[in-house]
């Protein structure tokens, strides 16, 4: 069933695969799967955004502090992703 495949060695594996990722390339005309920084970097975006504006909006209403408080923790999550997200872009990963 092997005779028409060539032996692989180590040095294949290090360069990785074709397609081993992906148990649907191939079939159907699917494309290859990509990553999702892009969408992440924009939600998180979005996510810092909403959070800071509003938790400002919440300091100056007549609401309890730990509302406000944790839209800040949650900015600085968002903030968080956001640089990881974009290191590993500006790194040269595709998506």
């Amino acid at each position: 069933m092997n005779e028409g495949r060539q032996r692989r060695n180590r040095s294949d594996y290090a360069r990785g695969l074709p397609d081993h990722h992906d148990p649907t390339a191939g079939i159907g005309g699917a494309a290859p799967a990509q990553s999702a920084l892009t969408l992440r970097l924009v939600l998180a975006a979005f996510g810092l955004v909403i959070c800071v504006v509003f938790a400002v909006l919440a300091f100056g209403a007549d609401v309890p502090v730990v509302f406000p408080v944790v839209l800040l923790v949650l900015a600085a999550v968002a903030l968080v992703d956001l640089v990881v997200v974009a290191r590993r872009k500006l790194r040269g990963e595709p998506g």
